[in-house]
């Protein structure tokens, strides 16, 4: 059910969401529909996972995101740390809530973060006003994102659920 699949190939065209996902926090970003560039959205302060899934949902429908892009926080090696798998785990309740909630799957791809919150702290000693930086490390997961999409790059690690039955709706 939450199995990676391989070569998943998301639509054409439509925004996507981008989480920076920590204990206290969850940074937020999104791209324009032809996915040309992403920007910070908001700064989630975490509260409990169903709010928090709520919230989630309710960006992704005000945005009409077709996908979430979670940054994974891969050990420098490429390994899995403990933090990547909760988060691993944190992304496939968080597929399960959205296609609750929202009443359709959502996919929810993860991607590598490494570096994004050293990237994102350069971005923001640049700006001259303050930006919360898990919401440009959000922005920094999915340009890297939309960077590898556009030399494409295969998309490998995803959960994507299938829709409901209609007995269960």
């Amino acid at each position: 059910m939450n199995e990676p699949h391989t070569a998943f190939v998301l639509p054409g065209e439509g925004k996507l969401l981008a989480l920076d996902v920590g204990l206290a926090r969850i940074g937020v970003a999104v791209c324009d529909p032809l996915r040309l560039a992403a920007r910070p959205l908001a700064l989630l302060v975490r509260r409990s996972r169903r709010d928090d899934f709520a919230r989630l949902a309710q960006m992704v429908q005000a945005q009409e995101a077709v996908a979430v892009v979670c940054g994974l926080p891969l050990n420098m090696d490429g390994s899995e740390s403990d933090q990547a798998r909760t988060t691993r785990k944190w992304a496939g309740r968080l597929a399960q809530a959205l296609r609750t909630l929202l009443g359709r799957p959502i996919p929810v791809i993860l991607w590598d973060e490494r570096l994004s919150s050293f990237a994102a702290q350069q971005i923001i000693a640049e700006q001259t006003s303050a930006m919360a930086e898990d919401a440009v490390a959000a922005a920094v997961i999915l340009q890297d994102f939309l960077d590898a999409s556009k030399r494409g790059a295969p998309i490998q690690d995803v959960i994507l659920l299938p829709a409901r039955p209609a007995a269960e709706r």
